[in-house]
């Protein structure tokens, strides 16, 4: 049973031993920069802690949500009510470089991983440099880039209910893993860890250079010197987002302080002053620009929360 703390009035105070927030504005916690504030927020550094808040949140009828390092995640002005989890500090990597298994706790940033097992000369990450994520999120989305993606080196997750309970395992063929997508993206289920299964006995030094590359292509591509949530459209394939809505002649459309990047036209960027309603406004007329023209419906990556309906 997790112990509740209430002040003389009643009111929920917080859960003794672990540290959390109250009135968190989580523009704070987002790559857009945007995001109207937590009720309470809890950064847990451990599994058992992320069990211990998950237990608080339903024995207190709350809310939960999960967030990571907050890319592809666009929240409300109006902010979250209940408990609002954010993992990016649970990070912890194990691996043996002579099968090529890498153990990563959900927090661990996914460039960080992709980096550290190119130096051990294991393949199948080299493409994750510049995914400004999470190993938990790449998990749930699927992410990808340059032709790779999580499902082609993910062996299994490691997941609990956000209602609470045991954790539980889940290969990677019970993930149903698409295009940006997987089963995790439907289902109450928090990733607690994930297993990768990668090719072992490769060059290093080889490693760091197609790594290297890698990012800077992105680099040099992306607008990665303003806010962003990377790539805001899924590619309706074989088509691409980007080239669609460049085509528009939409590069530099603004709607308050949000803007289609100049850069890269699957990016919506906040130049300064943008809020999530500017954002979500932005990205519901480049939706209907390009299903005026091509009959087209572009679905976006972004995950929408405190919103009337989610994406």
């Amino acid at each position: 049973m997790v112990t509740t703390v209430q002040d003389t009035g009643g009111r929920l105070i917080g859960m003794p031993g672990l540290p959390s927030r109250k009135q968190v504005p989580l523009a704070e916690f987002t790559t857009w920069r945007v995001g109207g504030p937590a009720e309470w927020l809890a950064e847990p550094t451990t599994i058992e802690e992320t069990t211990a808040w998950l237990d608080w949140a339903h024995q207190n009828d709350l809310p939960c949500r999960v967030i990571g390092a907050g890319s592809n995640l666009l929240i409300n002005d109006e902010g979250l009510s209940g408990l609002t989890l954010c993992l990016r500090r649970m990070q912890g990597v194990t691996l043996d470089a002579r099968s090529g298994l890498v153990q990563a706790l959900a927090g661990e940033p996914i460039p960080s991983l992709a980096r550290r097992v190119a130096q051990a000369g294991l393949q199948g990450l080299a493409w994750a440099v510049g995914i400004p994520g999470t190993v938990g999120g790449a998990a749930v989305m699927n992410a990808g880039a340059q032709g790779g993606c999580t499902a082609e080196a993910l062996e299994s997750v490691q997941v609990i209910p956000m209602a609470g309970g045991e954790s539980f395992e889940l290969r990677r063929d019970q993930l149903a893993f698409d295009y940006r997508h997987s089963r995790l993206q439907n289902e109450p289920l928090l990733v607690l860890s994930a297993r990768f299964r990668l090719e072992p006995g490769h060059d290093p030094q080889e490693l760091r250079r197609i790594t290297s590359n890698n990012l800077s292509k992105r680099t040099s591509t992306q607008p990665y010197s303003q806010p962003s949530c990377g790539s805001v459209f899924r590619n309706p394939e074989p088509l691409k987002a980007g080239r669609l809505i460049e085509d528009l002649g939409l590069k530099g459309t603004r709607i308050g302080g949000a803007e289609v990047s100049t850069v890269h036209a699957n990016f919506i960027v906040n130049t300064g002053a943008a809020t999530a309603m500017d954002i979500d406004r932005l990205i519901s007329f480049v939706q209907a620009r390009v299903h005026e023209r091509h009959a087209l419906s572009l679905h976006p990556e972004v995950k929408r929360l405190g919103f009337a309906t989610a994406a």
